[in-house]
């Protein structure tokens, strides 16, 4: 048997397996090779980016689309981090598109998560005066995170220090003679709330029970008496409408008599006027048949000798 090992066909299997492994793993981390694929981008943060290391991935949506090039402080501002990626052309990359820096699992390495923005959005396009085009950033969970720690722990001690203000000596004091008012308006109530004021109350409640029953057995009876009255009201407003109506044909009748009683009134007036100028020609007759029964009786032969002389007022002939 032949039990010599060839390790020099081992060795060379070893390490095409080995070149093999890490050109896989190349190529999975790395988009692309080449520079005519990929093109530049700036992202400037304005907080922490700790765990972001040089080829750290670029994702758009979950997908790998670039890698992280170079990082330093920028230059015109030393309070950001000026990140450069290099992004697949073919990744639509717009205005409206933003970095956030998201945590990878529990390794505590962070990569760049890129966010759609508006679809309808016109492409980045580098400004004047910039050599890449900017990718606007959105502060990250971490950074939400400490800043509402930051608001609570701030508000939490403004809270911390109006509690010190509230319970200081004096307010103790009040706080404890509330107290002790308070004790005491429970003892009385417990006085009050004793097994006799109990069954009172239960006693009370009984009779108001009851109460109640006899008031719903006298609610029939009472919309009895309602629908009588009803139809009485009706029966009397029908009597004043008769009565009304009787009214009114009496006032009519009177008015009539007013008229015929003014008309009776106008005729016995006129009827009286021919009766007095009638009594007074009659006493004007009278007065001159007497004159002339006077004369006959001196001288009867007036009657057929005397003549009547015209009297001639003066000045005449």
């Amino acid at each position: 048997m032949n039990n010599k090992v060839n390790y020099t066909l081992i060795g060379i299997l070893v390490i095409i397996g080995l070149t093999t492994m890490f050109g896989f793993a190349y190529w999975m981390l790395k988009p692309s090779s080449s520079s005519e694929d990929t093109k530049k981008y700036l992202i400037y943060f304005n907080e922490s980016v700790l765990g972001l290391n040089l080829d750290a991935p670029v994702k758009y949506r979950g997908i790998t689309v670039g890698k992280v090039t170079r990082l330093r402080i920028n230059p015109k501002n030393t309070e950001q981090v000026e990140v450069t990626v290099d992004i697949l052309k073919n990744t639509p990359i717009k205005e409206s598109t933003v970095a956030k820096l998201t945590a990878q699992g529990i390794t505590g390495l962070t990569y760049i998560n890129l966010s759609q923005g508006a679809n309808d959005a016109p492409p980045l396009k580098a400004k004047p005066g910039e050599k890449y085009p900017v990718i606007k950033t959105v502060p990250s969970f971490f950074e939400h995170f400490e800043k509402s720690l930051g608001n609570v722990s701030k508000e939490l001690t403004a809270t911390l220090d109006k509690t010190q203000q509230l319970l200081n000596k004096k307010n103790q004091k009040q706080v404890t003679r509330l107290l002790e008012h308070t004790a005491n308006i429970m003892n009385k109530i417990d006085k009050l709330l004793d097994e006799r004021t109990i069954n009172h109350f239960q006693s009370s409640m009984n009779n108001l029970d009851q109460i109640t029953h006899k008031i719903d057995q006298l609610v029939p009876n009472i919309n009895t008496f309602v629908d009588r009255s009803i139809a009485w009201e009706n029966q009397i407003n029908q009597s004043f409408d008769v009565i009304k109506g009787t009214y009114i044909s009496m006032d009519k009748t009177m008015k009539g008599m007013a008229v015929s009683f003014s008309d009776s009134a106008v005729a016995f007036q006129k009827m009286s006027h021919h009766v007095n100028n009638v009594m007074l020609e009659s006493q004007n007759v009278m007065i001159d048949l007497e004159g002339t029964l006077g004369e006959l009786k001196h001288n009867p032969s007036d009657l057929l000798y005397k003549e009547t002389r015209v009297r001639v007022a003066p000045g005449e002939k």
